[in-house]
Formats: C-alpha cells, structure tokens, sequence
C-alpha cells in the first residue's frame, strides 16, 4: 500500500497539481491586496469618499440601535446584514484574478513551441507510370520518361 501510494504522490499531474494549488492560493491573496489596497481606495475616492466595503442594508438592528457608521459597527451589535458593498469587492477581485488568469494562460500558449511543419516531400510520383521517384530525378527509373523539374 506504501508502495502505491509513493507512485500516487510522486506522480507528475499530482506534484504539478499541488504547485498549482499552492500559487493559486498565493496569487489569490495578492489580487485581494491589489484590489482592496490599490484599486478600491481611487475608485472610493472617485465616487465620493465611498468605501465599497461598508455599503450594507441592515436587515434587523442588534442590541444596540442603528444606524451603524461602519459595517464591523453593525456586526458587534449583531445587526442583521446585507453586506452588498463586499460582494461588490469580490467580484472587482475576480474579475482582476480572471483577467490575470486569462494573460497568464495567453502568455505560456505563446511560448509553447508550435508544431513544426511538415518537412518537404523528399519524392514525387512519374506522370506517366505513377511510380514514386526522388524530386531531384530528371528520368523516371521504371519508365525511363523525362520528368520535369
């Protein structure tokens, strides 16, 4: 069973698979700083000051009453929530991962080696008996008929 197993994990697709899981996990924190530290703060400034992570609808006030100034606000008096300014952070962090994804993919296509051409044909086939002979025959050796180059 030990044996099967160390053929299971060192399998090529599985190493690669746990490599991928492992960047992708640290790829994905990155796009979330890039979205919530980089882009949210001028997209929240172009629109007014607005902070995208503290847009909800309070859906039942918590032991103390509204209205909360901020989300984490609303949470510790157990406001019931619908926290839609963070879904709005979610999908602008997805549509970067996407778009990252979709240039990353692009890029490795690019540099795969494209198949080669067919190599030219090294013979061609006697007009006049159908038999194979070399490019560079001037006479065909089965019929002895002129070829043309």
């Amino acid at each position: 069973m030990m044996k099967q197993f160390k053929e299971f994990a060192v399998r090529g697709n599985v190493v690669d698979m746990a490599v991928g899981i492992i960047v992708g996990g640290a790829f994905g924190k990155l796009v979330n700083t890039l979205v919530s530290d980089v882009m949210m703060p001028p997209l929240g400034f172009l629109t007014g000051g607005v902070d995208f992570a503290n847009l909800y609808f309070v859906l039942s006030e918590g032991s103390t009453p509204g209205p909360y100034a901020a989300l984490e606000q609303a949470r510790a008096a157990g406001a019931v929530t619908v926290n839609y300014g963070l879904f709005i952070n979610a999908m602008i962090s997805f549509i970067i991962m996407a778009f990252a994804v979709y240039l990353l993919v692009r890029g490795i296509n690019s540099l795969r080696r494209k198949e080669e051409a067919a190599p030219p044909p090294s013979t061609k086939q006697c007009p006049f008996c159908l038999s194979t002979v070399p490019l560079k025959a001037t006479r065909c050796p089965a019929c002895t008929s002129g070829l043309e180059k």
